[in-house]
């Protein structure tokens, strides 16, 4: 009955608030006491609440990790959103649009990189959290009906023991309801793109991934960590589309613009 459930969410409630009393929550990034409202308040019709995830910043590093420029709506980089920026509009890309937390830099990339470690998969939740209550409005837009991450080569995985894109899309996935699914694979072990020029990344990841199975039409949100010079999401898009997707957008936490000097890290 609908009055028993609201009598055991609201007992749910005060226990948690009587435990947060007795135990508070630390920050993810600087390990103070924490304490963070929901980002944007009560979250939007059709997202789940998960109070946890939202309580595990403190205000000043949520302010840290939210602070970013406005961005290409297309691919990312700093420029007017409507209008979008020169770099991408003569360019076909297999992506057609790209969302992020913000510019790969500060509190982010200390946050990023904490994320590729086992001990850091609360950290992509955190990330995964900023992202849906950044953008909600954006997903319904793209009408998404599948959550995709994008792949880590299986030797890599196991010495690495988790993928920081994998949990952000799973994540993702919880927040918003969506379906996630391991529709891609890497069929080959590459290079990582860090340790490559740039002019070497896109050639380093050409068809270095496949589609498990069709897709019959549905939209993709494909979701990585972090996007440096697009090639790898470029390189899955395509695979995602050669499997029948009928369209490709993209996630990150963060993005290296082609300012920094990150891209060449």
């Amino acid at each position: 009955m609908a009055w028993i459930e609201g009598m055991r969410r609201t007992a749910a409630r005060w226990a948690g608030d009587g435990v947060d009393l007795l135990f508070p929550a630390v920050c993810l990034i600087c390990q103070r006491e924490a304490g963070l409202p929901c980002p944007t308040g009560n979250p939007p019709d059709g997202f789940l609440d998960q109070r946890a995830v939202s309580a595990s910043l403190c205000e000043a590093c949520r302010r840290g990790l939210e602070a970013d420029t406005p961005r290409c709506r297309r691919c990312g980089e700093p420029a007017a959103p409507v209008a979008g920026c020169r770099a991408c509009r003569a360019r076909r890309q297999s992506c057609q649009g790209l969302s992020v937390v913000g510019g790969y830099g500060d509190q982010l990339r200390c946050a990023v990189l904490r994320a590729k470690h086992p001990a850091g998969d609360g950290i992509s939740r955190m990330l995964a959290e900023l992202w849906v209550h950044k953008h909600h409005a954006t997903l319904s837009e793209w009408g998404i009906d599948l959550i995709v991450p994008v792949p880590m080569h299986w030797l890599r995985r196991a010495v690495r023991g988790t993928s920081a894109a994998d949990e952000l899309a799973r994540a993702i996935a919880c927040f918003t309801g969506l379906p996630r699914q391991s529709a891609l694979r890497r069929v080959r072990a590459t290079v990582m793109q860090n340790q490559l020029p740039v002019s070497q990344r896109t050639g380093n990841v050409a068809a270095a991934f496949r589609c498990r199975q069709p897709l019959g039409g549905k939209t993709v949100l494909l979701v990585d960590d972090v996007v440096t010079t697009g090639a790898t999401l470029e390189a899955c898009g395509r695979a995602l589309l050669a499997a029948g997707a009928g369209g490709v957008f993209a996630a990150a936490a963060a993005k290296a613009d082609r300012s920094s000097p990150c891209i060449d890290a």
